[in-house]
């Protein structure tokens, strides 16, 4: 993700992280929700992030990015931290090379958003933000 906007535009789009991370900011605004980012291309560091979010965030939007079909253990840090996740992704994983298809996060995240570039990360914020607005009305 630190390489957005230079790396494979034409799949992942020439918006650098910065610039995702503006929009997102925006629209969090907009939602009346606080947002953090953290980045990183290191799996431990991002299992104790998901550890840390655990009492101080109502949910987690995450890109697992090439972890997505490997990582056992950012899908154990998700499922152990029981806040609602959505899993985002750039492009369609799904209409991409085979291996690409299978997550091993997308069991214990609340949904998956896939294939429709940065705007990915905005509906992930829609949705997670719906979704918690929507289980503090049911209980």
């Amino acid at each position: 993700m630190n390489l957005l906007g230079t790396r494979e535009p034409e799949i992942y789009g020439s918006q650098t992280l910065d610039e995702v991370n503006a929009r997102i900011t925006e629209l969090a605004g907009e939602l009346g929700l606080e947002v953090e980012f953290f980045q990183s291309n290191h799996e431990g560091a991002l299992i104790d992030r998901i550890h840390d979010a655990r009492g101080d965030f109502d949910a987690i939007v995450i890109n697992p990015a090439g972890l997505t079909t490997t990582s056992v253990a950012l899908r154990d840090a998700i499922a152990s931290v029981k806040l609602p996740a959505v899993e985002v992704h750039l492009s369609n994983i799904h209409a991409r090379e085979e291996f690409r298809r299978e997550s091993v996060l997308a069991p214990v995240a609340l949904g998956q958003i896939t294939g429709f570039g940065a705007e990915s990360y905005l509906l992930a914020l829609r949705a997670a933000a719906a979704y918690i607005e929507g289980k503090g009305k049911d209980g």
